[in-house]
């Protein structure tokens, strides 16, 4: 069936209405994949949560970093939205539970092996191969599977340590890595070390950092990855990575891609004026 994978909109509701009329989306024939930050900095991102739900099982939708914030600053006392969010309409809404809940049960990863395509919003570490991927992915959605768990999680989440993977690594820490990969990497070294701090192109990467879908010894390179999270990097199509936000909350596009056929990208452009590239 057409299966359509759309890039990070972060609230930009307007153009995701506008592409899935370009697209001729219809939810009783097509699938959409959807590569996570369904919310923040764009204008409607209560809207978006109501439209992606209202789809039922014809979208999936992995969880990216400005979801997961959604989520910590609704469950965790400790954290607070901050000065460029547009989430507190979210926070307000008649039916906040049940779209909170909704969202905290979307997945990390999305396998399909007849598409031969995996979806997740960041990266994947060098040393991790697809079965580490994906049962690391299932800890990470265990953990957030019930309210209380969800709660440690978050009071723990944040930090960008440790930044190296172990098998041996336990508890928080290992969440917090997990996650870290799975929502916010970029970067890292040759050694398999994160670099959470670095955002930008290809053609600026320092000397010793690889694109993590670079890294040698990578042993995720037998999958075809489908992403979003690195509006710097925009559409990428190649190193076994299909990489699709180009950056419509910014000023630029949003992306979609079809996945079972092979289709040059399909955009919209933003309708807003954008926002100055900050901290993703």
């Amino acid at each position: 069936m057409p299966t359509y994978a759309i890039g990070d909109i972060q609230g930009c509701c307007d153009e995701f209405e506008e592409l899935l009329d370009l697209l001729r989306f219809d939810p009783a024939r097509d699938r959409l994949w959807l590569v996570g930050d369904l919310v923040n900095r764009g204008p409607r991102s209560l809207d978006v949560l109501r439209k992606v739900r209202a789809l039922g099982d014809a979208a999936i939708a992995v969880l990216g970093n400005h979801d997961l914030h959604l989520l910590a600053v609704a469950l965790s006392p400790t954290e607070k939205l901050k000065r460029k969010d547009t989430l507190q309409e979210i926070l307000d809404a008649p039916d906040r539970d049940e779209l909170l809940d909704w969202l905290r049960l979307r997945p990390m990863l999305h396998h399909d092996a007849s598409l031969g395509f995996t979806m997740i919003h960041a990266g994947l570490p060098p040393q991790w191969d697809f079965a580490t991927a994906q049962s690391c992915a299932r800890e990470l959605e265990h953990a957030l599977s019930d309210v209380n768990s969800a709660r440690a999680l978050f009071a723990n989440m944040y930090g960008d340590q440790p930044r190296r993977w172990s098998e041996d690594l336990q508890g928080f820490e290992r969440l917090r890595f997990i996650t870290n990969c799975l929502t916010r990497l970029r970067f890292c070294s040759a050694d398999g070390d994160l670099d959470l701090k670095f955002k930008g192109t290809l053609a600026d990467t320092p000397a010793h950092l690889y694109p993590w879908f670079r890294a040698p010894k990578r042993r995720s390179r037998e999958l075809r990855i489908v992403c979003g999270h690195w509006s710097a990097l925009g559409y990428h199509d190649g190193d076994g990575v299909l990489s699709i936000d180009t950056g419509c909350v910014w000023g630029s596009t949003l992306c979609a891609v079809r996945l079972d056929q092979r289709q040059p990208p399909v955009t919209v452009p933003c309708r807003s004026s954008g926002l100055s590239p900050q901290s993703e």
